[in-house]
């Protein structure tokens, strides 16, 4: 399936805490958007893979993204090389994404950093026509190449090279989030305390929504740094 904008995280709910209202933005607006998670996240001290892949189809529904696969990488273990580059480039051949967004090109977690490096590398190796991959049926994959890769911000403070503002989305982006009944605060939930399942966590992700959407005058925003000098066409097109 074409596809114009495709997301793709080291973990699942990575996309959902900080690209989600790009992504419903970009629907309303009729765009066709995946997700492609590398990992099942696996090593997470709250809920199994078994429960995240249930969350994470719950919050597709919500995100009404038109495909979601798990590539299941080894969750903390991959690494960027031909191994981990291979499925991630016949992800891109197979869904030929004009627009990636992926992981923030460094953060608390280590997979985050290590990701955006993995994915930027693939998304210009998938353009190697001599770099050959093979689709469900055994064939060979066409070359693609996508227009433009861009980082979200997550955990650590980044200042974005452009802000998208989902105040119109917000109250579905959040609800995705709670999609994920075992990763945060849930009181009626009896497992270990984590870092993101805090109510002060979840306080901290509506905050930086309201701080970046304040950087361009609206309620709610998404944060996003470049790989290359973003160009326009005119000046109506910036808010």
């Amino acid at each position: 399936m074409k596809l114009d904008i495709l997301a793709i995280a080291a973990h699942p709910d990575d996309v959902e805490m900080s690209c989600a209202g790009t992504l419903l933005a970009a629907t309303a607006l009729g765009k066709k958007i995946g997700i492609v998670d590398l990992t099942r996240g696996e090593l997470g001290t709250r809920g199994t893979p078994e429960t995240r892949a249930a969350e994470a189809a719950e919050a597709s529904q919500l995100l009404g993204v038109s495909v979601r696969e798990n590539l299941s990488l080894p969750d903390g273990f991959f690494r960027n090389d031909r191994e981990h580059q291979l499925p991630i480039i016949a992800a891109l051949r197979r869904h030929q994404p004009d627009v990636v967004l992926c992981n923030a090109v460094t953060d608390r977690h280590p997979d985050h950093g290590r990701a955006a490096q993995l994915i930027t590398d693939a998304c210009f190796l998938a353009g190697l026509r001599m770099i050959e991959t093979l689709d469900e049926a055994g064939q060979p994959q066409a070359a693609w190449r996508p227009k433009h890769v861009y980082h979200f911000i997550q955990d650590r403070p980044i200042m974005p090279d452009f802000v998208v503002d989902i105040t119109p989305h917000w109250e579905k982006k959040w609800a995705s989030i709670l999609a994920y009944k075992t990763q945060f605060f849930n009181p009626d939930l009896d497992a270990p305390s984590t870092y993101l399942s805090s109510l002060e966590f979840s306080k901290f992700m509506e905050a930086r929504a309201r701080e970046f959407g304040h950087m361009i005058g609206v309620e709610f925003g998404e944060g996003f740094t470049k790989e290359r000098i973003l160009g326009v066409r005119e000046l109506g097109d910036l808010i």
